[in-house]
Parts: structure tokens; C-alpha cells; sequence
């Protein structure tokens, strides 16, 4: 059964802390720490999402010793792409360079490029297709699978302090080293929702030039709304792969060791995670319903009302725009149930003893979109070595989302001799020396305007060297991004047109 045999992180070093923003914000640092995080990261000066994905893709090469001529595939998810004709094919080209200059032969041309779009889902889908391909025409093969994404929204909106910036690259085997997927059992969802999370070019008309030359992505989307879509979504995909495991769905959620689901920000999984097993008790048998019933009430929740939320049947989040009810939580009774379950063993049993590894590490990343599921699964693998946990032959579950209108539930087994591969994975060293930002060079960061202060040192990765502006009859290179690798010895600088 293939699956994940290696995993690398790539972070920018510009960090903007939690607790420096809600000053600067007038914002309840107690409040944001808890349901968001502690810090995220930010793309800075020379940076784009390709260099971001390239300078991950280099870091597992280098930590694994991979043989570019084995690789077969490699694929990048992204909903940050500012390219709409390549996609992958440009990260290749960087990488090339890179191993030119270590000495190393390229990737091979006969290697696969596809980039993979659907919001926060793009690097799940194309996780599957690696493993389709491993499965099929590329057996004997390796793939490589990038997620890679810039997280911005807009100054003084909701979705501010979820903002990220960074790459995970993850090879994949026929035999894999760390984690089998079981493609067999995994449960899919998709339902188009309209105005959940969505990045029209028409927000690009009358955009200003920024300093740093990029376009900024800044989503439409509609907080609460997008909650009640990411709950709706998760909860289907759960549901599609429980039909094919069988038996009673309510005891899968005992029984799976670890959870990881995608997480625009902290609190978002459990959440989401706790509400799954309310609807698959609203969905099972008598002895389930009698549960949920027990439930509410000990919440002092109306049953019937619950029981009429959570039924299979709805909501109908459409129909939830085309009534103007996108501000209202489509599930009342079923978070006020969730307030009561936080008190309760049943928290402590199916929530903080399967969400949890490499949980805390997380709090410092912020929102990496296609990125942020990958992530997790790093810093979960490298929490568990770093403490001696025995997790050889656990059943995991991993939950990719894209904006409300498709989610992944993968089943994952954990194998055995796991720990020599996820002794590669750099998350913790991914994340040292950042560089804190102040509320100016934040600003500044955030809105392409020129910064004060001189680009962290790069070394053993790629920047953006400039962008390109002729357009003559001979010759056009507008918009068109190269990058330079810059090595440990300077001299030793190549540079590369692509994009």
C-alpha cells in the first residue's frame, strides 16, 4: 500500500506574534491565543509561493538523499499560484539549478508536473493523485507532492490574525517509510457553496503596483458562514468513508488512535472533529440516539431541535445564501451542546487524546492553507520521536478541506521503523530564528510597500531575483518571475527564468 515516506518544511523567517498584533489591534490577546494560535509567519522580500515550494521540495531532497532521476512525479497544491499557465513545472526548474550546483544530475524530463487547485484542498487532491500514479504507471517510481501557499487577508478583517505563509513537501512510495494510505477506504464530499471562500479575478480590477511587485490574493469570504460550511463538508467526507469500514460509524471515533484535519486556525479541528460524532449519533442506531438524547439533556438543549440540525438532510447551505442567512450559525443547538461536551470525559476522550499530538507546535505557524494539513502531520511525527511515543501500527485519520466545497478523509496506518524517516523531518528546525516583525514592518510586509530593513541572509535556498517588464515585438517577459539560487558560497549563484 504506498503512502508518505518523508516530509520537509519550509517557513519564511518574517514572523508577526499573536501578542504583539492584538496591541497593536486592541484585541483580547487571552481570547485570540486560544482560539487562533500564537504567531504566523509572512512571505517576505524575493519571496513568492514557488520559492516557498521549491526551497521545501530542496529541503526533503537534501534530508532524504533523493535520487532526482527516481522521481517520476511531482505535483504542487496551491491556491496562491500567480502563474495560469505553469505551475509545478516552474519549481522544477529551480530545483534543477540547485542540483546543478551540488553537483547532481536533474530531474528527470520524463517527471510529471501538475499543479492541483481547490483552496485548502489542492494539496490533498494532488497527494491522491501521487499515490494513483504510484499505484498505476509509476510503479518503482518516486513522487513528490509540494503544498505551498501565502494566507493574507485583508487589514482589519476577521480572518487577519489567520494569516500564514509556507511550504511542505512530502515524498511518496509504493513502500512507504512512515504512514500507508488506504485510498480504498477514503471517503470524499464536494457541494459548490457559492460564497464560502472564494478568490474572483474581478478583485484584481483597478489593483495598484505594489513595491514588491506581486499581486495580493486577498479572499472573499464570509467568516461564520465558512464555519458552518467546514463542519457541513468534513462531516460528509467522514461519512462516505464510514460506509466503507462498515459497522456502526459512532465507534470509529473511539477506536481511530489520531486525528489531524486541516486547521485555518487552532481551535477550527476540534471543533469540527467533535461535531463529526454529534451527527454520526444523530445518523446511528437507537443506542446512539439515546446517547445524544442523554446529551442534551444534560445541556438543557431541546433534543428534537438538535436531532432536526443534525439530521443528514440538512442544512441546505445554499439555500442559506439565497436567504441572506450566511451571518447565522446553521447548527445553534449543536454548538451549544459543544459548549457542555468541553466540560465533559467524553472531551477528554475523543478530542484532547486525538487531536493533540503536535498540536502546540502548531499554534506558532498560523494558517498555511493547502500547507496546513501536511504540517501537522510533521509536527505530530516529530513530537512523537522527540518524546519516545510508541505509535507503530496506529490507525490515523486525516481530514482535508477546501473552503466549504470539498473534504478528504484519508485513513492513515502508521508503520513500523517509522522513526528513521521522521528523524529527517526539520519542523522544529523550520521554525528557529524568526525574525519578529514590528506593526510598521508588518504593514509595510502586508501591503507590498518598501520595508525597513535589509532581507534575512538567504542560504542553501531560492529567491525571487526580479521580475520581469519588457514587452516588445521581439521579446516579452511581463510579470514573469526569475530566481536565483543562492548556495552556501556565494559565488556560487545561479539564476533561472521561469514562471
Amino acid at each position: 500500500m504506498p503512502g508518505i515516506s518523508g516530509l520537509a518544511v519550509y517557513t519564511p523567517p518574517y514572523r508577526v506574534n499573536l501578542a504583539d498584533w492584538c496591541e497593536w489591534n486592541d484585541q483580547p490577546w487571552t481570547k485570540i491565543e486560544k482560539v487562533i494560535g500564537r504567531s504566523f509567519r509572512m512571505r517576505g522580500p524575493q519571496q513568492s509561493v514557488y520559492t516557498l515550494a521549491a526551497n521545501a521540495v530542496w529541503r526533503l531532497i537534501e534530508a532524504y538523499d533523493i535520487n532526482p532521476a527516481t522521481v517520476g512525479y511531482l505535483a504542487l497544491g496551491t491556491e496562491s499560484s500567480s502563474d495560469n499557465a505553469a505551475g509545478a513545472v516552474i519549481v522544477k526548474g529551480m530545483l534543477d539549478d540547485a542540483l546543478a550546483n551540488h553537483a547532481h544530475s536533474p530531474l528527470a524530463r520524463a517527471c510529471e508536473v501538475p499543479e492541483y487547485k481547490h483552496a485548502c484542498l489542492g494539496g490533498v487532491y494532488a497527494m491522491k493523485g501521487a499515490l494513483r500514479y504510484l499505484a498505476a504507471d509509476g510503479a518503482g517510481q518516486k513522487a513528490i507532492v509540494v503544498c505551498a501557499d501565502v494566507a493574507e487577508y485583508e487589514r482589519g478583517s476577521s480572518g487577519e490574525p489567520t494569516q500564514g505563509a509556507g511550504a511542505v513537501a512530502m515524498l511518496l512510495e509504493s513502500e512507504p517509510a512512515m504512514l500507508e494510505v488506504d485510498l480504498a477506504r477514503a471517503g470524499s464530499d464536494s457541494d459548490y457553496r457559492i460564497a464560502d471562500f472564494r478568490k474572483p479575478f474581478a478583485r484584481f480590477r483597478g489593483q495598484t503596483a505594489r513595491a514588491d511587485g506581486q499581486m495580493q490574493d486577498l479572499p472573499v469570504f464570509n467568516g461564520r458562514y465558512s464555519t458552518s460550511c467546514y463542519v457541513d463538508a468534513t462531516r460528509h467526507a467522514i461519512n462516505d468513508m464510514l460506509v466503507k469500514y462498515g459497522g456502526r460509524g459512532a465507534d470509529y471515533f473511539h477506536t481511530v488512535d489520531q486525528v489531524f484535519m486541516h486547521r485555518p486556525y487552532h481551535r477550527m479541528p476540534s471543533a469540527g472533529w467533535a461535531m463529526a460524532y454529534l451527527f454520526a449519533l444523530a445518523d446511528g442506531d437507537a443506542d446512539c440516539r439515546a446517547e445524544l438524547n442523554d446529551y442534551c439533556a444534560r445541556a438543557g438543549v431541546d433534543a428534537d431541535a438538535a436531532f432536526n440540525e443534525l439530521a443528514s438532510t440538512a442544512p441546505d447551505m445554499r439555500q442559506r445564501v439565497a436567504n441572506g442567512a450566511c451571518s447565522e450559525d446553521a447548527f445553534p443547538q449543536a454548538a451549544e451542546l459543544l459548549r457542555f461536551l468541553r466540560k465533559t470525559d467524553l472531551w477528554s476522550d475523543l478530542v484532547d487524546d486525538k487531536l493533540t499530538l503536535g498540536s502546540e507546535r502548531m499554534r506558532d505557524l498560523g494558517n498555511l492553507y493547502t500547507a496546513a494539513l501536511p504540517a501537522w502531520l510533521a509536527a505530530g511525527l516529530a513530537e512523537a520521536l522527540t518524546n519516545n511515543i510508541q505509535i507503530a501500527g496506529q490507525q490515523w485519520l486525516t481530514l482535508g478541506y477546501g473552503s466549504g466545497d470539498a473534504a478528504e478523509a484519508l485513513p492513515m496506518r502508521v508503520v513500523d521503523g517509522w522513526q528513521r524517516a521522521a528523524a529527517q523531518i526539520n519542523f522544529d528546525s523550520a521554525l528557529t530564528e524568526p525574525r519578529d516583525l514590528s506593526e510598521k514592518q508588518y504593514i509595510a510586509l502586508h501591503d507590498g510597500q518598501p520595508v525597513d530593513f535589509a532581507s534575512t541572509p538567504a542560504f542553501d535556498e531560492f529567491v525571487v531575483d526580479r521580475i520581469g517588464n519588457t514587452h516588445t515585438t521581439d521579446f516579452c517577459d511581463k510579470g514573469i518571475e526569475y530566481y536565483r539560487f543562492i548556495p552556501t558560497e556565494p559565488a556560487e549563484e545561479l539564476t533561472t527564468a521561469a514562471g
